[in-house]
């Protein structure tokens, strides 16, 4: 079936870490068609606005969305928004998905297979902020909606999984937000009697990710709680070079590797594109082609076995390299 995908390049090593990801895709021979847009720092420097209506109407019209990275000011510029936050946001692409797992590198831990499931629609990420003289208000909305449909996302997936669902929250302080949280997950959880659900405070689950990570199967939680929990538990595997997530709505998805824009070392060549393969297995799962997702993540383990690495992970090889070698072991295994 032919399939349309969406290109967002971004800033910084987007723009090779992308076009790595279509040299991966175009492998499969699958035929797929691409379409370019843009958006990110760069785009709101060109045009006046972070992520175009163009670009918006290419990602409603594609069947998934592959995207790089963007750079966001630290301090508040007058008409810029976090592009992929408003995309999430018109799309409603309230499911994060962040796949945690062991990976064949020193500096993985062994026995490492989790999920973590993060609302990505609400919470402190609302956007519902003020500011008066030297006070400042942000403002966590948590809805029962929101809420029930993260948790049924997360204990479908944990079904196919080890059923093991951790509701993660902080309702013993966040007593109205948390409390409302926690109440939806545990009443969508009675319709599902097969997943083991527990449940832990926030805190305890960020000490024991370090401790004891090889616990968890599926985590879900909200959008704060879930942002820093998948980059802490990213850093048990190798870190955020090799980390992807998938944006997952009922109608839409955006899929994206979470090592930000690296402008460091743009334009270097030297951008390790495993986490945007990653993001291509992923995308692939999501349109029915779970062989070559398959087929896809045995080539990213057998270049993390046996090389060729970029810096990030002490080698010297050029992200072309790595693709090449990617895409010539994905080929040797059909």
């Amino acid at each position: 079936m032919s399939r349309v995908i969406c290109l967002i390049e971004g800033d910084g090593i987007g723009h090779e870490v992308i076009p790595a990801g279509r040299r991966l895709l175009e492998a499969t021979g699958l035929g797929w068609r691409f379409v370019e847009a843009e958006a990110g720092w760069g785009a709101f420097e060109r045009h006046g606005v972070a992520l175009p209506e163009a670009t918006v109407a290419a990602v409603e019209g594609a069947d998934a969305t592959l995207f790089g990275a963007v750079s966001s000011p630290l301090s508040p510029v007058e008409g810029y928004r976090s592009p992929i936050v408003a995309l999430r946001r018109h799309l409603d692409l309230y499911a994060n998905l962040r796949p945690i797992a062991s990976q064949p590198i020193p500096d993985s831990r062994p026995g490492i297979d989790m999920l973590i499931v993060r609302e990505n629609s609400e919470g402190l990420y609302s956007g519902i902020e003020r500011c008066d003289d030297d006070r400042a208000v942000t403002e966590r909305v948590i809805t029962r909606r929101a809420s029930e449909r993260i948790a049924r996302r997360a204990l479908e997936l944990a079904a196919r999984r080890r059923k093991h669902l951790t509701v993660v929250h902080k309702a013993n302080v966040l007593r109205a937000t948390c409390g409302l949280f926690r109440e939806a997950a545990f009443a969508v959880a009675e319709e599902y009697p097969h997943v083991e659900v527990e449940e832990q405070l926030v805190d305890a689950v960020a000490m024991r990710l370090i401790t004891a990570p090889e616990q968890y199967d599926v985590i879900v939680t909200t959008n704060l709680f879930g942002d820093i929990l998948s980059d802490e538990a990213a850093a048990l595997v190798g870190g955020l070079g090799l980390a992807p997530s998938g944006n997952m709505g009922d109608h839409h998805a955006l899929f994206e590797p979470v090592h930000g824009s690296a402008p460091d070392i743009a334009g270097k060549g030297i951008a390790n594109p495993l986490a945007t393969f990653g993001a291509v297995a992923m995308l692939l799962d999501y349109l029915d082609e779970p062989l070559w997702a398959q087929r896809v993540r045995a080539a990213i383990h057998a270049v993390l076995v046996e090389g060729p690495h970029t810096p990030d992970l002490g080698g010297d090889a050029a992200t072309d390299r790595v693709t090449d070698a990617c895409i010539e072991r994905m080929r040797e295994t059909r």
